[in-house]
């Protein structure tokens, strides 16, 4: 079996890789998620439900969870750099087109493929960095990265939110496809050769093994289980919001009510704050701590009261981020083996809770508004708590 080197890269050449990668966050989670802010639009365009609307997120989500595990092999075969700007100029490209779908069955086709060519980059980049950048510097690296998939979120939010204030939704995603394929020039012109990468023999029995291995590991399962209900419960907040401000009693216009995504910034402090605090009290006590303080703002968010709605957002937002930064973490402190097969399969379940669960929310907000969607992910919320526990209990015996 091949050996990895170490990495070799210089600081000028370290820096190229994290400028690179932080474009790289900025057009992936732009194109991902800027169908959220577009969703009441779309509605209108088309005589869409909420719920059938909604599949333009979580189509996307759903198609890029199927193709994380496969897009990572495949890495560890065809190199790294290699998927990662074919996953971008390919999404990219799609992005570009989706804005003249003349229905809305070919705007959904449109963001599904979207899905599947974005995988590479989420796949692939935290394996590419650990390769690259020496280890002084990882943890740095890695900071970057992940404030770019934050602020590509945002601005992938904000952007048609403000474009939609004079014109119709096709010019929304035509602006984010503008700005995502000028942030796919960015990373493919700036990220460098691969130095630590070594090229892995395809062996597909040894994959499945671990694979398996790690589904029937205790810890792991349960942080598994938990990825799938916490993403599932917090993006279908999001995905319904922008109705529930748009109409009545808040009748806020559709750029008004996309500033509600800039609370995601607090998300982003979250997470650090909250990987600290786990080392110093352990993670499955800061990571309760951060689902009750998710729990709280969904309840805050029942009120027909803007700033208490606002508040209870952003605790939603806050306690969000936090636990997803301490899960993620405790898979790669929990795997004995091939952690990269660990994360992919974490990530798996988190993207396919946005997609599945957060589809399905369009049900509960349909027949009972938002009380209905509150309670549905209040209970899933509970069910991340329970997950915790036994996270905990697996990770003691």
């Amino acid at each position: 079996m091949a050996t990895t080197i170490a990495p070799v890269g210089t600081g000028a050449h370290e820096r190229r890789i994290t400028l690179a990668l932080f474009a790289a966050g900025l057009t992936t989670f732009a194109s991902m998620y800027s169908a959220q802010a577009l969703l009441p639009s779309l509605s209108t365009a088309f005589g869409a439900t909420p719920a059938h609307a909604a599949l333009a997120v979580s189509l996307t989500t759903g198609a890029l969870a199927v193709a994380i595990v496969p897009v990572s092999v495949l890495s560890g075969r065809f190199g790294r750099t290699r998927v990662m700007i074919t996953s971008a100029i390919a999404a990219a490209a799609i992005g570009l087109i989706v804005p003249l779908s003349p229905n809305l069955e070919v705007l959904l086709a449109g963001r599904a493929l979207q899905g599947l060519a974005l995988a590479g980059v989420p796949a692939v980049a935290m394996a590419y960095l650990a390769e690259e950048i020496g280890a002084g510097g990882l943890g740095a690296a890695m900071g970057v990265y992940i404030a770019g998939t934050s602020v590509g979120g945002l601005a992938g939010r904000l952007i048609p939110a403000f474009v939609l204030e004079g014109a119709s939704w096709r010019w929304g995603a035509a602006a984010v496809g503008v700005a995502a394929a000028l942030c796919t020039v960015w990373f493919v012109r700036e990220l460098p050769d691969s130095r630590g990468f070594v090229a892995q023999p395809l062996d597909i029995t040894t994959l499945a093994r671990d694979l398996a291995g790690h589904l029937r590991h205790g810890t792991l399962l349960a942080l598994f289980v938990l990825a799938f209900v916490l993403m599932g419960g917090f993006v279908s907040v999001y995905n319904f919001l922008g109705y529930r401000l748009v109409h009545e009693p808040f009748g806020l216009s559709t750029a008004t009510a996309g500033l509600v995504f800039v609370l995601y910034l607090g998300g982003t402090a979250s997470s650090t704050i909250a990987g600290r605090l786990s080392d110093r009290l352990g993670r499955p006590r800061v990571l309760i701590v951060a689902l009750v303080t998710m729990a709280l703002g969904l309840a805050l968010t029942l009120p027909d009261r803007l700033p208490i709605i606002l508040i209870g957002v952003l605790l939603c937002t806050v306690g969000f981020f936090a636990a997803h930064s301490i899960a993620s973490a405790w898979v790669g402190a929990a795997a004995r083996h091939n952690r990269a097969a660990a994360s992919s399969l974490y990530l798996f379940f988190y993207y396919l809770g946005s997609s599945v669960v957060g589809g399905a929310a369009g049900i509960p907000y349909a027949r009972y508004g938002w009380a209905g969607l509150s309670v549905y992910a209040g209970i899933l919320a509970a069910a991340a708590v329970s997950t915790t526990f036994l996270a905990r209990g697996a990770a003691r015996a």
